[in-house]
């Protein structure tokens, strides 16, 4: 046993310096779990954040200026005073999402009962902001005119009141929730990639040749390429947690950091072979690459990270409980988002200790195949 492990962890050291000399790799490990990760939490397509709004008050009423001084951020940008004879020009170079056109005697006409209308030009090619910011300012001006018409500004009381109770994000940030998603969708890609090219890295290199006339089994020579690799995914993912996540994005962790990494360190075991077992497929790292998108993509969309299952068909719901991202995201969701414990997740390591020894069998067993037809 010791004769394997320090095997083990030599050819592990082998493995990490090899991946020291791989510039590209070394570039990827840090672009996505820094830039990327901030990135994908500040993007925020789905939400309205900073449009760019402008407005043409030919009015120049207490009841425009009103309207103007209600679109405020976080939506939308502070409101720019245009002319007409801007306003087309400055949609077609894209400096603004939407352009409100206010026309003159527009309060005189409302408070006589005229139903003056108001324009509202939108980029429809900026298609999630156009799509809810429309709606955004139609709510936002007809509560403004509705307010003024009524010289009254309160809101109806309704007959049941419904108290909202926010938990885990009480200010709904969606960085809050972005930040940890690419992390653990990060973690899953790495460890596939790291380990898949590892292995490729030998057999085009010719060395893999070189290990098989050593006194190593392949079981030795395939730990040898999960666990450094784990350890760089894991280190990496501390880094993007500790300055990215809550350093730069300031988004609080609810719960035990060595726990999720614990977690972490189970679902990088079952990856890695899953990468392993991939590389024994593919011949070179092109097809590799190729391979490795028609899984990664399944794994991340459909794993609970980018939807809630509950939003999926049964049977996808069923099938990708056999993938090791599906438990990863819970436990992941689980103990940085509610601050659950080993009482609440243990399920989840279980499935993720089950799966990732049958992946790496499977794998082992896929490996031995590949060298035998090799010597």
């Amino acid at each position: 046993m010791r004769q394997f492990l320090s095997n083990t962890w030599r050819l592990g050291i082998k493995e990490l310096w090899s991946l020291r000399r791989d510039p590209t790799m070394l570039v990827l490990i840090a672009f996505v779990f820094t830039l990327g990760v901030y990135a994908g939490a500040t993007a925020m397509p789905e939400t309205l954040n900073n449009a760019s709004i402008a407005i043409v008050d030919e009015d120049q009423s207490p009841l425009s200026q009103r309207i103007v001084s209600a679109l405020y951020p976080p939506q939308f940008s502070k409101p720019k005073m245009i002319e007409w004879s801007q306003m087309d020009r400055g949609m077609d170079v894209g400096l603004y999402t939407f352009v409100m056109v206010i026309p003159r005697n527009f309060q005189r006409d409302l408070l006589a009962g005229r139903s003056p209308q108001i324009q509202l030009n939108v980029d429809a090619t900026r298609m999630s902001q156009a799509f809810m910011g429309s709606g955004y300012v139609q709510q936002i001006v007809m509560g403004e005119i509705g307010e003024f018409a009524q010289r009254y500004r309160a809101s109806a009381v309704p007959p049941v009141d419904l108290a909202l109770r926010v938990r885990f994000n009480p200010a709904l940030q969606p960085s809050w929730f972005g930040s940890l998603v690419e992390v653990i969708d990060y973690i899953t890609m790495l460890s596939i990639i790291l380990a898949g090219a590892a292995l490729i890295r030998e057999r085009e290199h010719g060395t893999i040749e070189h290990l098989l006339v050593m006194p190593v089994t392949p079981a030795q020579i395939m730990l040898a390429k999960v666990w450094p690799m784990g350890l760089v995914v894991l280190l990496a993912c501390w880094v993007s947690i500790t300055f990215v996540v809550r350093g730069l994005l300031h988004v609080p962790v609810a719960g035990s950091l060595p726990l999720f990494f614990a977690g972490a360190a189970l679902c990088v075991f079952a990856t890695t072979a899953m990468g392993i077992f991939m590389a024994t497929v593919a011949r070179n790292m092109p097809q590799f690459g190729m391979l490795m998108i028609l899984i990664i993509l399944p794994l991340q969309l459909l794993s609970g990270g980018s939807s809630p299952r509950e939003s999926m068909p049964e049977l996808v719901q069923d099938i990708m409980l056999l993938a090791p991202t599906t438990h990863f995201v819970k436990l992941g969701q689980a103990i940085l988002f509610r601050g659950a414990g080993l009482d609440v997740v243990w399920p989840q390591f279980v499935a993720l200790a089950l799966i990732g020894g049958v992946l790496f069998a499977l794998s082992l067993q896929r490996f031995r195949k590949t060298i035998a037809q090799m010597a």
